[in-house]
């Protein structure tokens, strides 16, 4: 009976933990406890509530009530992962999850979101604020206005006007926000000097900041029709009424002066009989329109196609002359025969440890037609356009590239060759099998299989390598027949940013689109590239 009893009692003991789990189990003991890692804990958390906190009374003045519950939800989860005592795998996973859904998942979602609306120069905000602007831009000073004393105040870096109205009622307002009774004034005579919440700015803070007071133009009143007090002296204040007459209930501004309606047509922007627009406008949902004008505008058609077309060549190019330069200096590098071997290697790297933005302008220097290393004392003086010559400073980035790229590829080709068993070569030569038969069908078939992947990353980075081209030519020489600033070295994603943040005209909208075409193109070839590399492991 007692040996029945023993050997239950065996059965559910728990099993016997080895040295290693012991010891592991000691570190995440000692990790989750102790004084001191407590403190740490509530310093840090602390941190990042009141940081979360702060953000919470910002969202809550702008009305972001959405994004409010999302960073009030985040924070309340944080502090229970932290907390708690059996959320340890979370406790190192939510920091990476939270940077990478801040970093990249929003990014691109909002930048999905900005490709499907107008967002860019001139459709900036919502409508409510592109009738304030465009009431405020055209005041003109009412003649015989009354005078009305007024005071600069501020309130969080936003200035305002404290104004004295005829009846001696002290009001205040900003630009976005009209002229409301103030509290807790106090007068000196009859002019109100101070009001509660705001900060009285004294006469030399006024004249400091004079462009910004005289550009002042405060609502009379929630109807934009009514004017706006402005001061050109910061003491004084007068009534602007604007030449535009806004009608809210028809959707329509009218031009006082020359009669012309201006009626919300759903294209985001007041736009007259005969196409004209009062701009700004306000930002709208636009559907696919930026895709179906991004490949169907004739404008847009000839920059597209050639600078499509240089990008492939230049991805293409890049990666070849990388890979094939990196893996004839990693042979010989690898040939026992080689002397000195390790420095060579070191100086093969080099490059390779210098930022690619440094190297570039480096390079730019040294290419300068002018005064460049290159032309001066290399060729003897010569005027060769490297980087004004559209096809001159094609070859120039991908020589620049080229040095910038192979000592990656000679890296992973030097570590890819030294995996390859020596048995398996020994046998090709017992065999009879000359060096470049071995090369070519057992080393480089094997090389393949380790390399071909990160071809396939080098290309979709290539694709997209702005610094290269940005710091060398900024994508010049430019195209003077080219509708937008583009030129004959741009690759698509520095015609995108040019699109977006260059020029007159901005359109954030047309850029977006431009990227998410981008990015479903690398994907697609990156996808086949990757199933067409799975023929290769075959070989393992």
């Amino acid at each position: 009976m007692g040996t029945v009893i023993e050997e239950d009692v065996r059965e559910d003991a728990p099993p016997k933990q080895t040295k290693q789990q012991r010891r592991a189990a000691g570190i995440a003991e000692q990790a989750s406890g102790g004084i001191k890692v407590l403190l740490v804990k509530l310093l840090a958390l602390g941190l990042v509530d009141a940081l979360a906190l702060y953000a919470v009374f910002v969202l809550a003045l702008h009305e972001q009530w959405v994004v409010l519950v999302i960073v009030a939800a985040v924070t309340a989860l944080v502090n229970w992962i932290y907390f708690s005592r059996r959320k340890l795998p979370a406790k190192y996973l939510t920091p990476g999850v939270i940077f990478l859904v801040v970093f990249q998942v929003f990014v691109l979602l909002y930048t999905g979101y900005i490709a499907f609306t107008n967002y860019g120069t001139g459709h900036n905000g919502s409508k409510e604020q592109a009738v304030s602007s465009l009431m405020a831009s055209s005041l003109e000073r009412v003649e015989d206005s009354p005078a009305y004393p007024v005071t600069v105040v501020e309130r969080g870096g936003e200035l305002g006007l404290l104004v004295t109205d005829p009846e001696g009622d002290a009001l205040v307002g900003t630009n976005e926000e009209p002229l409301a009774e103030a509290s807790g004034v106090e007068f000196d005579g009859d002019v109100a000097v101070s009001a509660d919440g705001w900060n009285t700015l004294q006469f030399a803070d006024v004249l400091e900041r004079t462009d910004e007071v005289t550009a002042l133009a405060v609502p009379a009143s929630d109807d934009p029709n009514d004017g706006a007090i402005r001061t050109p002296d910061g003491s004084t204040g007068y009534l602007y009424v604007s030449t535009l007459e806004y009608d809210e209930a028809a959707g329509t501004m009218t031009d006082l002066s020359s009669g012309t309606v201006y009626s919300d047509t759903g294209v985001g922007a007041f736009t007259a009989e005969d196409g004209e627009q009062l701009l700004p406008g306000w930002q709208i949902t636009v559907g696919f329109d930026n895709f179906v004008r991004a490949v169907t505008d004739t404008r847009l058609a000839g920059p597209l196609l050639y600078v499509t077309a240089w990008t492939f060549a230049f991805a293409l190019i890049s990666v070849a002359s990388t890979f094939f330069l990196g893996l004839f200096l990693a042979i010989v590098f690898n040939d026992m025969r080689m002397r000195g071997r390790k420095i060579y290697r070191v100086l093969m790297i080099l490059p390779y440890a210098i930022p690619s933005f440094l190297s570039a302008l480096v390079w730019a220097g040294m290419m300068n037609e002018s005064f460049g290393f290159i032309n001066q004392v290399l060729l003897g003086g010569a005027s060769i356009p490297w980087l004004t010559d559209p096809l001159l400073a094609k070859v120039s980035i991908l020589i620049v590239n080229l040095w910038l790229g192979f000592p990656y590829m000679f890296l992973v080709c030097m570590g890819a060759l030294q995996s390859i068993p020596d048995d398996i070569q020994e046998a090709a030569k017992v065999d009879g099998a000359k060096p470049w038969a071995i090369f070519r069908l057992i080393k480089l078939p094997l090389l393949l299989v380790t390399v071909a992947p990160l071809l396939i990353a080098s290309f979709a980075f290539n694709f997209n390598n702005f610094n290269t081209i940005y710091m060398l030519t900024d994508g010049g020489p430019r195209d003077s027949n080219a509708p937008i600033p583009v030129g004959f070295t741009d690759i698509l994603i520095t015609m995108v940013y040019k699109v977006a943040f260059t020029g007159q005209t901005r359109d954030y909208g047309l850029a977006s689109a431009y990227s998410i075409i981008i990015f479903i193109v690398v994907a697609v070839i990156s996808i086949i590239a990757f199933r067409r590399t799975k023929s290769l492991e075959e070989l393992n």
